[in-house]
């Protein structure tokens, strides 16, 4: 089966977005693996996109954007993804992401009641990724 995912480590998050309860989370770009069924090479994408958290708050600082996310973790109710997302990701109930600033000891906290990832335009093909 065909899979593509986000890599949190290295995405670059270009700006947070507050408006009214949503809270909008935007790569510019995000890298994405994708793995073909059959195969044991990978691909490299990058892509522009919003993570977006619907009746949702942060939770502590806000932090200066831009920056490269360094990993960290996104839940979606009982489901916990750890230095990636899944593609596509969508869900209610509680969401939230704690996402780790590149070169700081400094994290991105959000809860929410609902997450979704937006992604814009189409992916870019990066390079080719070979099985060791």
């Amino acid at each position: 089966m065909d899979s593509s995912s986000i890599e949190l480590p290295g995405s670059e998050i270009e700006s947070i977005e507050i408006d009214n309860g949503t809270i909008a989370i935007c790569f510019a770009p995000a890298y994405i693996i994708k793995t073909i069924s059959g195969s044991t090479d990978r691909t490299r994408w990058r892509q522009q996109g919003r993570l977006v958290f619907s009746e949702a708050e942060i939770e502590g600082e806000l932090p200066v954007t831009p920056f490269t996310c360094d990993g960290g973790d996104v839940g979606q109710s009982v489901y916990t993804y750890r230095d990636m997302l899944p593609l596509p990701f969508e869900g209610r109930g509680r969401a939230y992401c704690d996402l780790r600033i590149k070169g700081t000891e400094q994290h991105l906290k959000v809860m929410g009641e609902a997450v979704k990832l937006e992604m814009e335009d189409r992916p870019y093909y990066i390079e080719h990724i070979h099985a060791s």
